[in-house]
């Protein structure tokens, strides 16, 4: 059974999933919690309350382009996506990527082993005006790049 600080320890980080702007974790959170209500004693039950402890609800701005359910189960299925892409001043690219992460920072960032560059590149979902799956997976390779990612850029703030 959780003690009293690991429930609140899950209340806490499911209450900081509506920072991530990300509707699908949000949910699964929720469904989460409804879960552990379920099997918490009734003297426990107290501990679910958030009323004691408060997560600000202030955090990224939720995408109106990409559906960051789709990009987490692209990553899962280690699925290639086709990003239609923006950068920092503005010219639109097509890219073909391996998606291999998401951040949550002040924007919602992907990691990705980007085709035209050949190279890991961080996407801001901001600037990502469409996002399809491609049917073509990169099953096996994904744990790999996300080693060969952590060890050249993984340390590093995604631009």
């Amino acid at each position: 059974m959780f003690t009293s600080d690991e429930v609140e320890a899950i209340v806490v980080g499911l209450a900081l999933l509506r920072r991530t702007g990300d509707k699908g974790l949000q949910r699964a959170a929720q469904g989460v919690k409804r879960k552990i209500a379920d099997v918490l004693p009734r003297e426990m039950l107290r501990s679910l309350d958030q009323s004691a402890l408060q997560v600000s609800s202030h955090g990224i701005t939720p995408p109106t382009v990409v559906d960051l359910s789709m990009l987490r189960a692209a990553i899962r299925a280690e699925q290639k996506l086709l990003l239609v892409y923006k950068d920092t001043e503005g010219q639109q690219t097509r890219r073909t990527v391996l998606p291999l992460a998401v951040f949550y920072y002040v924007e919602v960032v992907v990691a990705a082993w980007c085709e035209l560059r050949r190279d890991f590149r961080h996407f801001r979902v901001d600037r990502i005006s469409a996002c399809s799956g491609l049917g073509e997976f990169f099953k096996t390779e994904g744990e790999a790049l996300r080693a060969r990612w952590r060890e050249n850029v993984g340390n590093a703030t995604p631009e």
